[in-house]
C-alpha cells in the first residue's frame, strides 16, 4: 500500500470514528425529555407518579415548570407531594360537567400545578411526586402539558402531540398510559383507597418507585455519552496509528 492510501485510510477511520461518537453523543440528550413515572396506571384507581423534568441545557437551571392536566379527563384528587426547595401552587377550575366520585359531588377539579423557586442545575433532572385519583375508565392515557422554563428567560413547551406510528414529536408531551385493572402492563403504584387523605399518605411510596424508574433512565443517557466519548477516542487513536504505521514503512 502507498503512503497515500496508507493516509487517505487514517482520514476515513478518525471520520468515522468521530461520526460514530457523535451519534452516541445526541442519543443521550435526545431521549431527555419531560416525562411521566412511571408511564401506567389502573384505570379507575389511585396512583402516585413522579413529573421527570431533566435539564437539558449546558449553561442554564430549570426555575420553573408548569404541568396542565388533561381538560377532557379532570381528576377529583390531585395531591402534590412537598419538593426541597420548591415552592408549589395548585390552580383549580370549576367543572361544567360536575364529577360523582364515592357519592360526593365534585364542582372544581385542579387544571395547573406550578413548581417554582428551586433550581435543577446542567446535567441534574429532579422529579416532582403527584398522587392522582380516579383516574377514568373512559380513556387509554391522560395527557399533560409542560412548561419548562429556564434561568435565561428560556421557555421549552412540551405540548406537541405524539403521532401513532409516526415520528416522534420535537416536544412531546407528557403521557400516563391507562391499563386494565389487574394488567401487568400496570407499572404504577395503584390502590383503591376511597378518599383523598389515603390517597396522600402513600404519596411517599409511589415516589421512590418513580426515583428509581428516572434513575435508570438518567443512567441510559450516561451509557449513552460515555459510549461516545469512547467512539471518539476509539477513531482518533485508529487515526493516529494509521499515519505513523504509514510513515514508518515510507522511511523504510
Amino acid at each position: 500500500m502507498t503512503s497515500s492510501r496508507r493516509l487517505r485510510a487514517a482520514r476515513t477511520a478518525l471520520v468515522g470514528g468521530i461520526a460514530a461518537g457523535s451519534l452516541l453523543l445526541l442519543a443521550g440528550p435526545a431521549s431527555a425529555h419531560v416525562s411521566v413515572q412511571p408511564g401506567t396506571a389502573e384505570k379507575g384507581g389511585y396512583s402516585t407518579i413522579s413529573v421527570k423534568v431533566p435539564n437539558e441545557k449546558d449553561n442554564a437551571s430549570t426555575v420553573k415548570l408548569e404541568l396542565s392536566l388533561d381538560p377532557k379527563h379532570p381528576l377529583a384528587s390531585v395531591m402534590p407531594q412537598a419538593v426541597p426547595g420548591w415552592e408549589v401552587k395548585v390552580e383549580k377550575t370549576k367543572l361544567d360537567k360536575p364529577l360523582q366520585v364515592h357519592g360526593k359531588t365534585i364542582e372544581e377539579a385542579v387544571s395547573k400545578v406550578t413548581w417554582t423557586g428551586g433550581k435543577i442545575e446542567p446535567g441534574q433532572f429532579q422529579q416532582f411526586p403527584l398522587s392522582v385519583g380516579q383516574l377514568p375508565t373512559d380513556t387509554d392515557e391522560l395527557v399533560f402539558k409542560a412548561l419548562q422554563t429556564y434561568s435565561d428567560d428560556d421557555v421549552v413547551r412540551w405540548i406537541d402531540a405524539s403521532t401513532p406510528g409516526g415520528h416522534e414529536a420535537e416536544h412531546p408531551a407528557p403521557v400516563l398510559k391507562l391499563v386494565a385493572k389487574g394488567s401487568t402492563a400496570g407499572a404504577g403504584d395503584h390502590h383503591d383507597d376511597k378518599n383523598d387523605k389515603a390517597a396522600g399518605d402513600k404519596a411517599g411510596k409511589g415516589s421512590e418507585a418513580g426515583t428509581a424508574a428516572a434513575e435508570k433512565s438518567s443512567g441510559s443517557d450516561t451509557t449513552a455519552r460515555v459510549l461516545g466519548v469512547v467512539g471518539i477516542v476509539v477513531g482518533v487513536a485508529g487515526a493516529v496509528f494509521g499515519v505513523v504505521a504509514g510513515r514508518r514503512r515510507s522511511a523504510a
